[in-house]
């Protein structure tokens, strides 16, 4: 499939925008049903939608394709039209590697929400976010007793060498003297 999306194009640039516009115009940002947010490439092509996850993890598989280094970065979205708020839940993106120019950003969830943006997320993000952790199938340090994490975002807890999921969470920010700051509550219940 990148090889199709890419046919004629010689440039790390002009094959990944090509990569980018095909994602853009295949899937459809949708959470309903099952199955989404899960970042499994085969689930994006059949669906045809999904979350964040979905659309950077179809983007990757297809640059890596095509042999363009690309990594999976996932973090927290903050409002920006606010000086505090909760934070419902997280938000990722991926980035794709150009000899020329370095790492290189796009966000085509986003720009799939906000269409007079597509130009602008190829290539760019918003200040309104902030990053977590790159990569998937992680290991943490010390390393984890389970499996790999598909991708790392939220506490991961062990007791006795097993997961332990019984764990809540609260994420928010405030802009405190013009300075965000963010806060993660966790609770052990």
């Amino acid at each position: 499939m990148g090889g199709e999306v890419t046919e004629g194009k010689t440039s790390t640039l002009d094959k990944s925008r090509a990569i980018y516009d095909y994602v853009f115009s295949t899937l459809r940002y949708d959470k309903t049903g099952t199955g989404w947010g899960r970042g499994d490439v085969l689930y994006a092509c059949d669906a045809k939608k999904g979350n964040c996850t979905d659309f950077h993890s179809l983007f990757i598989a297809m640059a890596r394709s095509q042999g363009i280094p690309a990594r999976f970065e996932i973090g927290f979205p903050i409002p920006a039209d606010k000086n505090s708020a909760e934070i419902a839940g997280y938000h990722c993106w991926a980035e794709f590697f150009d000899p020329q120019h370095g790492w290189i950003p796009v966000d085509i969830s986003e720009a799939w929400k906000h269409p007079e943006k597509k130009d602008y997320f190829f290539g760019a993000h918003d200040d309104n976010r902030v990053q977590f952790t790159v990569g998937r199938d992680l290991e943490l340090n010390p390393k984890q007793s389970g499996k790999p994490l598909n991708y790392f975002i939220y506490p991961y807890v062990e007791v006795a060498g097993k997961e332990y999921s019984n764990v809540s969470d609260a994420f928010s920010f405030s802009d405190v003297a013009g300075t965000s700051t963010a806060s993660i509550n966790q609770h052990r219940d």
